[in-house]
């Protein structure tokens, strides 16, 4: 495990505690993710309220991921992950508790994974600039990639598992096992005592201002934010839209849905060891092209076809699109943000992102309301190929060294 090497960021025992840790609680996550959008599926017909429960989880990042980037830069970082866990665990054992006892509506859903996404908001700055306190920088590429390989083996396996538990059990049993995920990645940050230099605290007004003027003055990191908020938009289609197509376009139930995540998830594992050796090889242009590619392809075939074979065609181009092109637009912006405001960036492209995301989420269930959900799922693919095209012209990917800060 040399320095710079796929796997050199295990040479550090605090990243490797963490992300063991987080593989953990990001199946836990996943497992009450198939079970709050199944779930919906069973309260209501409405592909709108399908789509919401994606973007509950993905609004509060646009409404409150710029002032929680404030808080990662202004605060312990380490203490704002540990509070956002405890909430998350929180919300998730009362969100079992409603659901076991029959209490739940849709409303009481949308309202807890509300919850939950407010954690995520605030959990996420703070726990990506954290990563610079885990290993060395020359090993920060390596260790973005392998926490993304993290979370999509999380989700390779949790949607499978959350499928199969919800179908022999009960619901409520997926929201018990994501809070019960938490208390191993609280109980590790409570163990970790990182060596950073205390954050310089000042207005949060001031921060908050300063970090998006950073973000919207840098031509660079401008065309990091317009690339996540296109392609965010265009890809919630399929994301948001999933239950409803194994309900309705697959006549599937819990399990037919876990195994379309499963292995959303396991191309997405593949795509994360090849992404970084695909950047240094064809540049971050390409390698987002090649995402953004997968994914229009993955949205028409879900949108054409109504067999089984071809949904889990398109679910596995969908998670090779995912990782193309959102991790390389991650690293994009973690390379060239300054430490000092590195959470406040991270924050706000997460919110133009993530926005993009929830927004999509509304628009596309929005479309699927008022015609069908294939054409929702076309339109999308649509949307992606106008946006890449218009922005490859108009709007290219930063070139290397352009743009990076001077620390």
């Amino acid at each position: 495990m040399a320095p710079g090497s796929t796997l050199g960021p295990f040479r550090f025992p605090a990243f490797r505690a963490i992300w063991i840790a987080n593989l953990f609680s990001n199946i836990g996550s996943m497992i009450q993710s198939v079970g709050a959008a199944w779930l919906m599926t069973e309260l209501t017909d409405s592909h709108r309220l399908i789509a919401l429960v994606q973007a509950s989880t993905t609004l509060p990042i646009l409404l409150f991921g710029v002032v929680a980037g404030a808080i990662a830069d202004n605060f312990d970082r380490r203490r704002v992950m540990l509070t956002a866990q405890a909430g998350m665990l929180i919300a998730s054992a009362l969100l079992a508790f409603v659901t076991y006892e029959g209490f739940v509506n849709p409303a009481v859903l949308l309202l807890l994974t509300l919850a939950v996404g407010i954690g995520t908001a605030l959990n996420s700055p703070a726990w990506q600039a954290s990563v610079r306190a885990q290993v060395g920088r020359e090993d920060l590429p390596q260790a973005i990639s392998l926490n993304t390989i993290a979370f999509n083996l999380a989700r390779s396996v949790g949607p499978a598992l959350g499928g199969l538990l919800i179908s022999l059990w009960d619901i409520s049993l997926a929201f018990t096992l994501n809070a019960l995920s938490y208390i191993l990645l609280i109980v590790v940050l409570l163990r970790w005592r990182p060596e950073v230099a205390p954050p310089v605290r000042g207005p949060m007004f001031r921060s908050i201002k300063a970090g998006i003027q950073f973000c919207l003055t840098s031509p660079a990191l401008r065309k990091v934010l317009v690339r996540g908020a296109a392609i965010g938009f265009g890809l919630s289609a399929y994301q948001a839209l999933l239950p409803a197509i194994v309900r309705d376009q697959l006549g599937g139930g819990e399990l037919t849905f876990g195994l379309l995540l499963g292995m959303f998830g396991i191309s997405s594992i593949l795509s994360a060891l090849l992404v970084r050796k695909a950047m240094r090889r064809f540049g971050t242009e390409m390698v987002i092209g090649l995402g953004t590619v997968s994914f229009i392809a993955a949205e028409l075939l879900q949108g054409l076809s109504h067999h089984f074979a071809w949904a889990l065609l398109a679910a596995a181009l969908g998670g090779v699109g995912w990782v193309l092109a959102l991790t390389t637009l991650n690293v994009a912006m973690q390379v060239r943000s300054p430490d000092a405001i590195l959470g406040r960036c991270l924050a706000v492209y997460q919110a133009i992102t993530f926005g993009g995301m929830a927004v999509g989420a509304w628009v596309w269930g929005a479309v699927a309301d008022a015609s069908n959900l294939s054409l929702s799922l076309v339109l999308g693919a649509v949307w992606l190929t106008v946006a890449q095209v218009l922005l490859r012209l108009f709007m290219p990917m930063p070139q290397r060294g352009e743009g990076v800060p001077i620390d």
